[in-house]
């Protein structure tokens, strides 16, 4: 038997395939990539659309910059907590794993909130996605955006109440580096979606 057939694996190209972790991440990230697709068609149809108000108001008479900056506040906050969780996963901490995913949870169920009441209070004042093509293009963006976060939330709900019960196994760390690489992706699009929808709108 030659030599190279007592190399083991080691998930880094040498001696065999690659960890299923290592794949599972791969894999992940190509659904991240087509989802980053889907979000680019978005800015793109926001990018066209943006000055056609039809006549009514515009991102300058919307916009409320200060909401906005504490839904990002709240959003970023979310996304380090989120980084906590897998440190104290690779620690095989239970305690502190499930506070700082409560404690990712509390902050993007806010930003929904705040999110929530920023298209009531639009919509109250005739300013509802039927009014224009620009508040077209800015609800799909923003609600798209907002509709991933409450599946995120979803998705954590769902590993807070397995990980009691089933410990940390391969499986579910496998869960927890997808749900990572998903929440920080949301955070980078929200980032964005800040700059360019409601700074650049509001100044327009």
């Amino acid at each position: 038997m030659s030599a190279a057939a007592h190399v083991r694996a080691t998930g880094h190209g040498q001696g065999g395939p690659a960890s299923k972790r290592i794949v599972v991440g791969y894999g992940f990230w190509l659904f991240l990539l087509s989802d980053i697709v889907m979000f680019s068609a978005f800015f793109a149809a926001w990018a066209v659309l943006a000055r056609s108000t039809a006549g009514g108001p515009s991102g300058r008479d919307l916009f409320e910059p200060p909401r906005v900056a504490a839904e990002t506040a709240l959003l970023l906050a979310s996304s380090f907590t989120c980084g906590l969780s897998a440190l104290a996963t690779r620690a095989r901490s239970l305690v502190w794993t499930e506070l700082a995913l409560l404690a990712t949870g509390l902050l993007g169920a806010a930003f929904l909130v705040l999110e929530a009441q920023e298209f009531a209070g639009l919509v109250a004042r005739g300013a509802g996605p039927q009014r224009s093509a620009f508040l077209s293009a800015f609800f799909a963006l923003v609600g798209c955006h907002g509709l991933h976060v409450a599946a995120g939330l979803l998705w954590l709900g769902t590993m807070m109440a397995q990980i009691p019960v089933k410990g940390f196994r391969a499986t579910l760390e496998r869960r927890m580096l997808c749900f990572n690489l998903f929440w920080h992706t949301l955070d980078i699009i929200w980032v964005g979606l800040f700059t360019v929808v409601y700074l650049l709108g509001a100044g327009a």
